[in-house]
């Protein structure tokens, strides 16, 4: 848009200068074409796109949710104490400054592998992955000192801070440490990192996203099977505690409930014994005698009689 405006108007001085804007620039006093004006004409626009290469004058737009700086090319400082903040449309001399913008909401950064070393000496891959943000008044400070732009300053200044973190937190884990205890190893790096980065950005969210070697995955897998052997061993155990534990109280309470019967029978016979009277075993007797004498008596010191029928008297 701004080469297209200054073309515009380099054409119209160039025109003005070379008096193309008059017509009789282009018809002689008889009414004929004049061949000069094509030359005219074709000087005019050969200059007009000159201007356009080399104009120095750029215009750049500072969107929504960014800060824009205006560094200064020119000086001794070269832009250090010659850092303004603009915004909007801003119009300026590309040959005597330069405008970088920076983002001020969260960003979000995958970074690539690389080799950390742990606590005693294992070593690890991790793929660090998080979101930053920058801190907005701090932006002229920021570029004062790191001298560089959004995607110099996150593969350079922002990747150094983020593993030399990852690589100073790894060291007071162990290996099995840290698959154990991911989440507090994570929080540690990012308190970490937000100490040596937090004047001029706010990590969050890492996940360090950590392969330990084959070595020590199958060492980790064996100790964890072997974890669950014991516990599983243990279970195991309680069930069979528990299930004894029962077996002797269905025992306990079977034989209590012996002896409560036991003693519920002894004390209806003796019940029984105290009510049973001389009275009473006559009245007993009577009560289950059908009425008919006995035909033989017997007893000790005493007579046999015998009671023959008739016919046999005879």
């Amino acid at each position: 848009m701004i080469s297209v405006i200054i073309f515009i108007l380099a054409a119209i001085v160039a025109g003005l200068f070379f008096g193309i804007l008059k017509r009789s620039t282009y018809v002689n006093e008889q009414g004929r074409f004049k061949l000069t004006a094509l030359l005219r004409l074709g000087a005019v626009t050969l200059i007009a796109f000159i201007v356009v290469v080399i104009n120095p004058i750029d215009i750049e737009r500072i969107d929504a949710g960014h800060v824009g700086i205006k560094v200064s090319n020119v000086g001794d400082n070269r832009g250090v104490g010659r850092t303004e903040y603009v915004t909007g449309w801003v119009f300026y001399n590309s040959w005597i400054s330069r405008i970088f913008e920076f983002p001020i909401h969260q960003q979000h950064i995958d970074y690539e592998a690389n080799d950390i070393v742990t606590k005693g000496g294992f070593r690890a891959t991790i793929k660090p992955s998080f979101n930053y943000s920058i801190n907005a008044g701090n932006v002229a400070d920021m570029f004062q000192n790191l001298r560089v732009g959004v995607q110099e300053m996150e593969q350079g200044w922002l990747k150094n801070a983020i593993v030399g973190s990852v690589n100073d937190v790894a060291n007071r884990y162990t290996v099995d440490s840290i698959f154990n205890h991911r989440e507090e190893f994570e929080a540690d790096i990012v308190k970490e990192c937000n100490k040596r980065v937090a004047k001029w950005f706010n990590v969050s969210q890492l996940r360090t996203n950590i392969v330990p070697p084959a070595e020590i995955s199958e060492s980790i897998i064996a100790k964890t099977r072997a974890i669950q052997e014991v516990q599983v061993a243990e279970n195991r155990r309680q069930v069979a505690i528990a299930e004894a534990e029962r077996k002797i109280a269905e025992a306990r309470g079977d034989s209590a409930q012996a002896v409560i019967q036991a003693a519920g029978r002894a004390e209806a016979i003796r019940r029984e014994q105290l009510s049973l009277t001389s009275l009473y075993i006559d009245y007993i007797k009577v009560q289950k005698w059908s009425g008919q004498v006995p035909t033989t008596v017997a007893g000790a010191n005493s007579g046999f009689l015998i009671q023959l029928p008739k016919d046999v008297k005879e």
